[in-house]
């Protein structure tokens, strides 16, 4: 006959039981189900900053819009020139400023669309 062997029998008795073995148990169990739910939660919140910093270190391309680390002074997709210290809207918008504003202001005149006469 297939009995079940002592050692799970005397480990079932130390968890019912609320001796200080059951505790040391049941406070490890406790332990091992802290550690299995926060550990996601911490490797979620590493990779988050991790992707942030990332993020604030790729510099775009103001030709083509690649990104790319800046390791280089060209894009390696289109072979423009990647300008350091500045973000592509600074640049787009320096490119830009020599034109006049009345020159690239579009003037929209209200016109009445229900009467044809």
């Amino acid at each position: 006959m297939n009995r079940p062997p002592a050692l799970l029998w005397l480990l079932l008795l130390l968890l019912l039981l609320p001796t200080a073995a059951g505790r040391v148990l049941l406070d490890l169990a406790g332990g091992v189900v802290l550690v299995l739910i926060a550990l996601p939660l911490l490797l979620t919140g590493v990779g988050w900053i991790g992707w942030k910093i990332l993020q604030s270190r790729l510099i775009t391309c103001p030709a083509c819009g690649a990104a790319s680390l800046g390791q280089s002074s060209q894009c390696g997709v289109c072979g423009a020139s990647l300008q350091t210290g500045q973000s592509g809207a600074d640049a787009a918008a320096q490119a830009g400023s020599s034109v006049p504003a009345s020159e690239v202001t579009i003037d929209v005149s209200a016109q009445d669309a229900g009467s044809d006469s």
